[in-house]
């Protein structure tokens, strides 16, 4: 008896004190006949990693930025001018995105470039031309940020036509370059080679935009030589005559191109205010010649007068000594375009660029940035070209037609390759931005943020 009350009391004890030393919280079942299962915690939701840099190529609305170290470009919009597509519009560099487009009347005559109170300044193409050539124009606009028109002017018929560039001047005239017409009895007349049935030379006129009136005349027919006839007027020793112009010059770039009776083709001009001067690229002759503005119209038919006392007659020029057969100097310019002076106070101010489409044997396209002489004294045998301070190109560079660069105010040099599209390149020649489009582009010019040209987009 004592055993099994002995049995049954300590039974009892010890289950007293299991529970007195547990709680339900503390209780932990387990089942004998399975195994413990494994406590898996569940691991909380991730964020997506936010990218630190921008991945590129960046596909834009017209092209591709392939590149752009923001260090080191520029930031800034650009205005192109998009000739395969007779577009003109500002892209922003970051993004590519358009930011504005004007809409045209008329086809691009090639150059459309954005003044500092907003407005374009466009060389359009007249619809049907009495007679044209790669880069035609005929009339000028003057186009408000609305695509209104703010003022335009039209110069083409049989015997003339703009073409190529215009360039608004301080005082808000306008000069432009004009094809005109040769008859056949004045080119034979001095002893021209050339067979084609019509031949047409340079000219430069300026615009009054108050009257509509051409108050400046220059005519590269004023300022001719020929050495194959001299029972002939205008007979001369070509290098002789670097001031003159040889009519029956044909660069050996256009030996076995068929003649076509644009024996000169100007493409581009630029205006020097503080010496008011013209520089102008002369594709068909490799070079630039430099033009005194300061002459009367009458004084600019002549060899006299002007600022430098030389009137019309090529106060200089450079590029290619061959063209006046000159033996002296290395021939640096093959096709050329976009005579650049750089000015307003940025890196090279004072020193001219100009791009080189490199035609012919080397297929290779360059932009020179040259000294200019601080005294024009164009001389008989001996070189006359002007000295490299800075040139880019590299693999693959080549735009056989249009193209240029522009300098910016960080130093870099923005540049547009015609046929495949624009790159910014530092002074050491490292590329920072660059864009590849399906367009034909004429020229690109680069307006800072802050630029009064881009106020409009305020509005």
């Amino acid at each position: 008896m004592k055993i099994k009350f002995l049995t049954k009391f300590l039974g009892l004890f010890f289950l007293s004190l299991f529970f007195a030393c547990s709680s339900d919280d503390d209780v932990t079942v387990v089942d004998e006949m399975e195994p413990e299962e494994e406590v898996i915690e569940e691991e909380e939701e991730q964020e997506p990693e936010v990218p630190t840099e921008v991945v590129y190529p960046i596909l834009g609305e017209t092209g591709t930025i392939l590149l752009n170290n923001k260090s080191l470009a520029k930031e800034g919009y650009i205005l192109v001018n998009e000739s395969s597509d007779d577009r003109v519009y500002l892209m922003e560099k970051d993004s590519a995105l358009i930011v504005h487009e004007w809409q045209l009347e008329f086809g691009l005559g090639n150059d459309v470039e954005l003044l500092s109170d907003g407005r374009l300044l466009a060389s359009l193409g007249v619809e049907s031309p009495d007679f044209s050539f790669g880069g035609f124009g005929g009339i000028i606009q003057l186009i408000n940020p609305d695509s209104s028109v703010d003022w335009e002017f039209t110069y083409a018929n049989e015997e003339h036509i703009i073409h190529h560039d215009v360039e608004m001047l301080p005082n808000g005239n306008i000069l432009a370059i004009v094809w005109d017409l040769r008859s056949t009895e004045e080119l034979d007349a001095i002893g021209y080679l050339g067979e084609e049935e019509k031949v047409y030379t340079e000219t430069i006129i300026e615009i009054n935009t108050a009257s509509d009136e051409i108050v400046w005349k220059w005519e590269s027919w004023d300022h001719i030589v020929q050495d194959t006839d001299d029972s002939k007027p205008l007979f001369g020793i070509v290098n002789e005559h670097p001031e003159l112009i040889n009519i029956n010059y044909i660069d050996v770039l256009r030996e076995n191109v068929e003649p076509d009776g644009d024996i000169m083709h100007a493409n581009g001009f630029d205006y020097d205010e503080g010496n008011d001067l013209i520089y102008m690229t002369i594709n068909n002759f490799s070079e630039v010649w430099v033009i005194d503005h300061s002459t009367t119209i009458t004084q600019a038919k002549t060899s006299t007068g002007g600022s430098y006392g030389k009137g019309g007659d090529l106060l200089y020029r450079f590029g290619n000594p061959a063209a006046y057969d000159n033996t002296f100097g290395e021939r640096l310019f093959y096709n050329n375009h976009f005579p650049n002076l750089l000015e307003n106070d940025v890196p090279g101010d004072g020193n001219i660029l100009v791009y080189v489409n490199g035609n012919g044997d080397s297929k290779q396209s360059v932009v020179y940035e040259l000294a200019i002489p601080s005294n024009f004294n164009l001389r008989v045998n001996t070189s006359n070209e002007l000295d490299v301070i800075w040139s880019y190109t590299r693999e693959g560079l080549y735009a056989p037609r249009v193209s240029g660069a522009v300098r910016l105010d960080n130093g870099n040099t923005l540049i547009t390759s015609g046929t495949s599209g624009f790159i910014e390149v530092t002074n050491d020649k490292e590329v920072v931005w660059e864009f590849e489009g399906t367009g034909f582009y004429w020229r690109s010019y680069h307006y800072n943020l802050g630029s009064s040209a881009l106020s409009f987009l305020n509005n």
